[in-house]
């Protein structure tokens, strides 16, 4: 990693660290129980000026690196009286994904989420509320059944997409994903009337929103500072609109059924209330959202990854050969499950380019870890909990060559993940918190570049692209410029 992008993103990253620390901390401030085991070693004082300087001019994994060797796989930084406790490693992460919310929680560090969305969902609503709209999510989004609904319109809008395209061109590979990922969410989501009518502004307006994620505004969320200025008209604009199609459909006795928002429109709670207008229209847009910035971010990593190895290019040509021979043109939801080279493609971009680099966790009671080593220490409750993904997706002992895009490390051969345990592969998260839109984002990838390699020659044009860490999800920064050219995938 160059020295002086590290230098620049690890100064944004320690300081992200600190303010959402302090930020769980002030949520819910409570008084260290006693401990009657050891508790985690300690970086604080001279120490502690030593790591700072190791993360500035080395970056993250350096300094979780020099102190995992020195201090093991847990180990406590004390500063400004917040005490951030490290867990490297998937063989003490368990409580950490699985633990009860009773017990550890985010805290309110999702609280930026909820200008974004309203206060109606997610992180603005109790913990009871959330989980039964996760599962409406899961409902619409997860199932095979459900899925398999969405291939056909899928493959409309990529088709339709790349019609436009010329018999040979350069592109900027970010945002034709972009618009195209857009275009997919709005109609598998939405529906096909509301995404021919509307698309235009609501692309717009989800670029506004989009605002939402700069650190700036995930750390000062109600700060009255332009970006959230726009960020907040984009949410009162798309609230409206949104709003006009709930009451449509509610009011329609024609309506399609197929659309995740006509399943969020008809789901109840358990005690058998139905949704509120407010409600559908929070769920809708974190939905939209997700399932287009995430999918953009994933997609483009992968593009640029396979582009810059003609190896791993060469074996997902191979597997689409392959393919149609077995099946001619023809792609449905059995098809995209057999593409297990591309699946492994889009897996390792997001194992070295993880959607988050850290995740985070309030303690509201003492738990014990037990490293790999054998020791053992208790967690007082009032910390903040780190599980470093960027550095646990990279552990050697786990993941041969760590460094090197290698999509064959999860082939049926080698399964490092698998080897490595249950929480060795954490781009989606795990356990509790295990994204329920994992499938539509592998699926909406594949339909993708499945469709691509079939039709064009590809070639990254521009040099492989840095980490843009000015957004909560780091994203390739720049234009991620492609050379392209139509053909016909030879199967012979």
């Amino acid at each position: 990693m160059d020295v002086t992008n590290s230098a620049v993103w690890f100064t944004v990253s320690f300081v992200l660290i600190a303010a959402i620390a302090i930020k769980i901390a002030k949520g819910r401030t409570m008084l260290g129980s006693r401990c009657t085991m050891p508790t985690p070693p300690v970086v604080d004082g001279i120490s502690l000026i030593r790591l700072l300087h190791l993360l500035l001019t080395k970056g993250l994994r350096a300094m979780i690196h020099d102190q995992h060797k020195s201090m093991g796989s847990v180990f406590t930084v004390s500063f400004f009286g917040i005490k951030l406790t490290f867990l490297v490693g998937p063989e003490i992460l368990s409580h950490f994904y699985q633990g009860a919310e009773s017990e550890i929680s985010h805290g309110n560090m999702l609280d930026f989420m909820v200008p974004m969305f309203g206060k109606e969902v997610g992180y603005g609503v109790d913990f009871t509320t959330r989980y039964e709209q996760i599962r409406f999510y899961s409902d619409a989004l997860a199932r095979p059944s459900k899925l398999r609904v969405h291939v056909d319109p899928m493959l409309e809008e990529v088709e339709d997409y790349f019609a436009k395209w010329g018999q040979d061109g350069i592109i900027d590979l970010k945002h034709e994903l972009g618009l195209l990922l857009m275009l997919i969410s709005s109609r598998c989501l939405l529906g096909k009337e509301v995404r021919d009518k509307m698309f235009d502004e609501i692309h717009t307006l989800f670029h506004e929103l989009d605002n939402g994620m700069h650190i700036s505004s995930v750390l000062f969320p109600y700060a009255p500072t332009p970006v959230n200025r726009r960020r907040d008209r984009a949410h009162s604009k798309l609230s409206e609109i949104f709003a006009e199609i709930v009451r449509s459909r509610r009011s329609s006795n024609q309506v399609e059924k197929k659309d995740v928002l006509q399943n969020l429109i008809d789901s109840k709670y358990k005690d058998g209330r139905s949704t509120t207008e407010r409600e559908v229209i929070g769920m809708i847009m974190l939905l939209l959202f997700g399932g287009k910035h995430n999918s953009t971010v994933a997609g483009t990593w992968t593009g640029a990854h396979l582009l810059n190895c003609a190896r791993s290019v060469a074996a997902v040509v191979e597997e689409q050969k392959q393919l149609v021979r077995k099946y001619g043109n023809h792609v449905d939801y059995n098809v995209l499950l057999e593409m297990d080279t591309l699946h492994c493609s889009i897996k390792e971009a997001l194992r070295m380019h993880p959607p988050a680099a850290i995740f985070f966790r309030k303690v509201h009671k003492n738990f014990t870890v037990q490293t790999k080593e054998g020791h053992e220490y208790e967690i007082p409750r009032g910390h903040t909990i780190a599980s470093p993904i960027l550095f646990n997706s990279n552990l050697p002992h786990i993941y041969k060559d760590p460094d090197v895009y290698d999509p064959s490390r999860f082939g049926r051969e080698r399964q490092e993940d698998k080897i490595g345990g249950k929480f060795a592969y954490a781009a989606f998260s795990c356990g509790r918190h295990t994204c329920v839109g994992e499938a539509y984002t592998y699926m909406q990838i594949k339909v993708v570049w499945s469709y691509l390699l079939r039709n064009f020659e590809l070639k990254l044009i521009s040099p492989f692209p840095e980490t843009d860490w000015g957004k909560l999800v780091p994203e390739p920064k720049g234009k991620v410029m492609v050379g392209y050219k139509r053909r016909q995938l030879p199967i012979t």
